[in-house]
């Protein structure tokens, strides 16, 4: 219930405050760097502290509020936290050196940092109360400067026989703070409210997945005890009888799909499985599970010529629980093709696995261990998951292109791909009829390696029978779905 009460709030790039938020903050941090280089007080504590920390604070305000306001403005929580940190440690011997005093202020500084990530999260249905929070470090910076006019604060140096009035020392201290909490507050009065009833990502959301926050105990602890993917999978195996997907198959090329194969049927008869039983588009990553939702993404291999010699490499296709068979051949020969075009088969992954060889093998372990780190807590940048074979819903292959029956495929450790699937190739079966007679009947033999932690056993037994259904009768993969049930309502 919760979760169905929070608001979204974005900002948009299209607003001028926005950029007028992110022209003071800016100005913010070139005064941080700028104001100690001329009182030449660099040294390397006050380096981190005083002027790192809050210029990388500021600069990570800006560059998510512009690239992800729209959907992750809540992440600003993130520099805010990092400020938080800054005024903590900063010298404040305005507010003196009683403990009770410190600690207060340390309070009040948890407190706000608090508040602030609760309002951008949506919890609050305020968000008139962000204006009201920045008005509160704007007269703190205010009374700051006031107050330094008459004490001695640190890094406020009050030039010797100057009159007071002429003393700007102070001014140029705290512009650094003036130009942050105005540009924020600024800002405040670029915040909209979503109002397209669409669900938008929130802190335990990835990249590549919404987090599941209604499972059992069970389903939740689970994966703490069963971590690595290949110990918990579980194997299945079926035949499926082929003469009505002969038959379906010869139509389609009739029709002008000449590519048209059992591969298409195989992939197009799961995807609409997957829009009545959502929960085979799940996965874990970081001991968590995470939905896809209606973004089924497709691996698979190919190979440029059916030769040992040539090279393969790795595709994604993106698919839709509303595809038809004809949308499926589509987007799947488009991506094939695209990729056969290249002289070399050359992928985008290609590319990227080509630098990495570059590395030195000590420094690339490292580079291989730092992946694996930000993939555990959701941190991969989206184009490398993009490129990743091993992040998918689904990794299908024929070994009946190669002319041998199928096999078991492992699941990957690394990544989040939660099923491999594999076909053989056709074989011929004799059968005795009840009435004695023998008939000569086409099959092809599909296994599957399956995670299973996203869903329980009785969920995956009803997913295949429904399969199996839809390939005895394929020509209902001529029609979108009736209704694609939801995993998350």
């Amino acid at each position: 219930m919760a979760m169905e009460k929070r608001i979204h709030l974005y900002v948009s790039r299209k607003n001028l405050l926005t950029w007028l938020m992110a022209l003071c903050l800016v100005g913010s941090a070139v005064a941080r760097i700028a104001i100690p280089c001329v009182k030449g007080t660099w040294d390397s504590l006050e380096m981190w502290s005083q002027i790192v920390l809050p210029v990388a604070a500021t600069l990570l305000f800006v560059l998510i509020t512009l690239i992800n306001g729209k959907e992750m403005f809540y992440k600003t929580a993130i520099p805010v936290f990092m400020m938080g940190i800054f005024y903590a440690i900063r010298p404040h011997a305005i507010i003196g050196g009683s403990p009770f005093v410190l600690g207060m202020f340390y309070t009040c500084i948890l407190f706000y940092c608090i508040l602030y990530t609760v309002i951008t999260s949506g919890r609050v249905r305020f968000p008139w109360l962000l204006t009201l929070l920045f008005l509160l470090p704007i007269a703190a910076a205010l009374y700051g400067h006031q107050q330094s006019l008459y004490h001695e604060v640190p890094g406020v140096v009050v030039l010797p026989d100057v009159p007071f009035e002429m003393n700007t020392t102070a001014f140029w201290t705290f512009l650094p703070d003036h130009l942050l909490f105005i540009g924020c507050f600024l800002l405040t009065f670029a915040i909209r409210v979503s109002s397209d009833g669409k669900y938008h990502p929130t802190w335990g959301d990835r990249i590549d997945g919404r987090k599941i926050r209604t499972l059992a105990p069970m389903a939740q602890i689970t994966s703490y005890f069963q971590w690595e993917r290949n110990i918990c999978s579980n194997f299945f195996e079926e035949s499926f009888e082929i003469t009505h997907i002969d038959r379906y198959i010869r139509q389609k090329r009739r029709e002008g799909l000449t590519d048209f194969g059992i591969t298409h049927v195989l992939l197009a008869a799961y995807v609409r499985g997957v829009a009545k039983y959502p929960q085979l588009n799940r996965f874990i990553n970081g001991q968590k599970v995470y939905s896809r939702g209606e973004d089924i993404q497709y691996c698979m291999v190919i190979k440029k010529e059916m030769n040992v010699d040539s090279p393969d490499t790795s595709i994604k296709v993106h698919l839709n629980p509303r595809d038809t068979a004809v949308d499926v051949y589509h987007k799947l020969n488009a991506a094939v093709e695209k990729v056969k075009a290249t002289r070399e088969l050359d992928s985008s992954l290609d590319g990227l696995i080509m630098t990495l060889n570059l590395i030195p093998s000590i420094v690339l372990k490292f580079v291989v261990w730092l992946l694996k780190l930000l993939d555990y807590f959701g941190l991969l940048p989206k184009f490398l998951l993009e490129l990743s074979p091993f992040h998918g819903s689904l990794f299908f292959t024929s070994m009946g292109s190669l002319g041998i029956p199928p096999i078991y495929h492992h699941l990957y450790d690394f990544g989040n791909l939660p099923v491999f699937g594999a076909f053989g190739m056709k074989r011929k079966a004799l059968e005795v009829l009840e009435d004695g007679s023998v008939v000569q009947r086409k099959y092809v033999d599909v296994k599957f390696v399956l995670d299973e932690r996203i869903c329980d056993g009785y969920y995956y037994a009803t997913f295949f029978k429904y399969y199996k259904r839809l390939l005895a009768h394929p020509e209902v993969l001529d029609n979108p779905p009736e209704e694609v049930v939801k995993d998350i309502p």
